[in-house]
């Protein structure tokens, strides 16, 4: 069993950053891979891919939307996954979500685009970006 927590959501004007962290409870954290996800508040929308980093840190993969914006990392020592959010966009607006993909992650690269193949997800972490 695995517990997300996501922190550092907020209020940021267009071309500002914000750093979303999500700590993880369990001793076996080393060993999930770790995605990241958002849905905007539209009617319909459904939850979009961000970022996902593999256990080691070694892999990490990015929505077109958001690559050379952000940034994914882990820090197996401390229980948590970062995303570093830079030149963010209106667009980027939405409810952010860490995710947690194991014990042993059961896929690699266009796996974890997949809310589906996630196992744990946190309450997550309220994004607005003003114009």
């Amino acid at each position: 069993q695995v517990q997300l927590v996501e922190s550092g959501g907020g209020l940021v004007q267009a071309g500002g950053s914000l750093r979303l962290s999500c700590a993880a409870s369990g001793r076996t954290f080393s060993s999930y891979a770790m995605g990241w996800f958002r849905q905007a508040p539209a009617p319909g929308k459904e939850r979009e891919f961000v970022a996902a980093i593999s256990w080691s840190g070694g892999s990490r993969y990015y929505a077109d939307s958001v690559k050379g914006r952000f940034t994914i990392s882990r820090d197996n020592a401390k229980n948590t996954v970062n995303l570093q959010m830079n030149s963010l966009k209106p667009e980027d607006t939405a409810v952010y979500y860490c995710a947690a993909d194991g014990p042993v992650s059961r896929g690699a690269g266009a796996y974890y685009r997949f809310p589906r193949n996630y196992d744990y997800w946190g309450q997550g972490t309220q994004v607005t970006v003003s114009s």
